[in-house]
């Protein structure tokens, strides 16, 4: 009798049951947002920097939900997105090192507080070359150890 990593198998009924464990992940989701932005900037941020993995990667999307009524759900995320904060500095060396590591990310650049649309939006990021990008959020995502290495030298978000 097989087991996976998923379900394991009772040697009595031949049934399969959940496993109950802890799940871990090779892969890492993380936001690092500059260290002065005011609470509904570090919100709007995190949102629209997540918003594009799912839609790049499909692979850190999970099953649909469903409550007990049967009423559906969107899917989300199937891993925890681990959030955290840092200097302006911190920021230019994370994306530097994301940029290395050729992860996938996404940027938010303080020029986006004041455009209104994605079309705006784009527009003002495409305007300032890679070096002089104002950042005041990423998102990364990649091997655990990769992600670790962007991240470095930043704390958790409290």
């Amino acid at each position: 009798m097989s087991t996976s990593t998923s379900m394991s198998a009772s040697t009595e009924t031949s049934q399969a049951t959940p496993v109950t464990g802890p799940v871990r992940f090779d892969t890492k989701i993380a936001v690092l947002l500059r260290d002065d932005l005011e609470p509904w900037q570090r919100l709007n941020v995190t949102a629209f920097l997540v918003s594009g993995l799912g839609t790049e990667l499909p692979e850190v999307i999970g099953e649909p939900y469903e409550d007990a009524n049967g009423t559906p759900y969107l899917p989300m995320f199937r891993q925890p997105v681990l959030i955290f904060e840092g200097s302006k500095e911190q920021l230019t060396t994370a994306h530097a090192r994301a940029l290395s590591r050729v992860l996938p990310r996404s940027v938010f650049t303080s020029d986006l507080f004041s455009t209104g649309n994605d079309r705006d939006n784009r527009a003002a990021v495409r305007a300032v070359p890679t070096g002089e990008l104002d950042l005041v959020g990423i998102a990364v995502y990649g091997p655990r150890n990769a992600v670790d290495k962007v991240v470095k030298g930043a704390r958790m978000h409290p």
